[in-house]
């Protein structure tokens, strides 16, 4: 038995004012209207505060939404998982921050890592048509410091590592496809691949952007044609985008 699983990755871009009537509030429908356009079984948000998870969690009646804020107090963003509850059972579900203190909320790294913390969020999860549970993940590593990406990618596929079972990995990871902290997943030997390594750029802020910048990733170690992933369009509606980065979908079989 195995089951084909749609997956996005998916920057929700903070509720910031300063995105004038691209700020969160203002781009709810089109959001709902992504999600139940395409019906993902499985989605990795980043930047989903308190707020937005609550929405999230209150209007995406199929699926449960888990996954804490980073900061010390569990607020702030995080990087939720949503799967479908008809179709998936939650074995277990841990939050580990990128830091050398990783169950230490808020903890960082320090060193050239912003001021903002990191985490992982990790769930067991047994889809119905599977034999094997498999591993979801969802990350986003530092916007800032080089260093800090390549010690949370390092941090991230140790973790994987020590698992024997089949993952998914979901995430913004700030970074191109040459870099070091991405060759940590494509040069690991796991038979890891790059879902989305025939897709162009993901980052276009808010249509701004002239030539987008490719810092969205899924990568597995499960069955998956690369020519099967796609970049969810975002054209701007009155000036309103689904977000600052476009969706990316993945197909991926597990057993």
């Amino acid at each position: 038995m195995s089951a084909k699983l749609k997956v996005f990755t998916f920057n929700l871009r903070i509720n910031n004012k300063g995105d004038g009537i691209n700020m969160f509030d203002n781009r709810t429908d089109r959001i709902l209207e992504c999600i139940n356009t395409y019906k993902p079984d499985l989605i990795g948000f980043q930047e989903g505060n308190a707020h937005m998870r609550a929405f999230l969690r209150d209007h995406l009646e199929d699926y449960t939404v888990v996954g804490c804020g980073r900061e010390k107090d569990y607020h702030g963003e995080s990087a939720a998982i949503a799967f479908k509850k008809d179709a998936f059972e939650l074995i277990s579900l841990d939050t580990f921050w990128l830091s050398a203190q990783p169950h230490v909320p808020g903890s960082r790294y320090g060193g050239d890592q912003s001021s903002c913390p990191r985490v992982c969020t990790s769930a067991f999860l047994k889809h119905n048509d599977c034999e094997k549970p498999f591993w979801f993940y969802n990350t986003h590593l530092d916007h800032q410091g080089k260093t800090a990406r390549l010690l949370g990618a390092l941090q991230v596929i140790q973790y994987v590592s020590d698992r024997p079972e089949k993952f998914i990995m979901t995430g913004d990871f700030n970074a191109l496809p040459d870099a070091p902290e991405i060759k940590v997943f494509t040069e690991h030997g796991m038979g890891i691949k790059d879902a989305t390594a025939t897709l162009g750029g993901t980052f276009h802020n808010f249509g701004r952007r002239e030539t987008y910048s490719k810092i969205d990733y899924i990568f597995t170690n499960g069955i998956c044609d690369e020519n099967e992933s796609f970049v969810v369009p975002d054209e701007g509606v009155d000036g309103v985008y689904i977000s600052d980065h476009f969706p990316v979908c993945a197909l991926i079989e597990m057993e």
